[in-house]
């Protein structure tokens, strides 16, 4: 299955400049994902991060593979949308993130995430991001879903 930015704008709440994919290659829906950020000179956090050598926050990796998990991880399932209002999908863990080299414009991150376990409360992931072939970021990932209060 593929999704273009409208598909992916309404299954996540995320807008710019915190919405960081821009196109999903393939999803098997509560298996896997493999999606794309492309890094634009245009990015906000370029502007401070940093100014004479550009380069994408880790922890704005991080939380593009979580927005990739959180595409594929109820794909089909009507009681669980991380676009409904009434629920919220939180990242709560990271583990074993690694850095492998700088992220800078003009790169195309290739994000694969695979779910190690869902449940209605509780999700965890293995995810990792390359780009040109080349891992540049790791990590086990966790997400909490939460029912808002009125």
């Amino acid at each position: 299955m593929k999704l273009d930015i409208k598909e992916i704008m309404a299954r996540l709440p995320h807008r710019y400049p915190m919405l960081l994919i821009d196109r999903v290659l393939e999803m098997e829906p509560g298996k896997s994902i493999v999606a794309i950020k492309n890094v634009s000179m245009n990015e906000p956090f370029f502007e401070g991060h940093f100014p004479h050598h550009p380069v994408m926050p880790g922890v704005l990796i991080i939380e593009a593979m979580a927005q990739a998990a959180a595409l594929f991880s109820f794909e089909g399932d009507s009681t669980v949308n991380p676009a409904d209002r009434k629920i919220a999908y939180y990242l709560v863990g990271v583990d074993g993130a690694r850095f492998r080299r700088p992220v800078v414009p003009g790169d195309q991150l290739r994000l694969e995430v695979s779910a190690d376990r869902l449940s209605r409360t509780m999700c965890k992931y293995s995810a990792c991001a390359t780009v040109d072939g080349q891992e540049v970021a790791a990590a086990k990932l966790m997400c909490a879903i939460r029912a808002l209060e009125d």
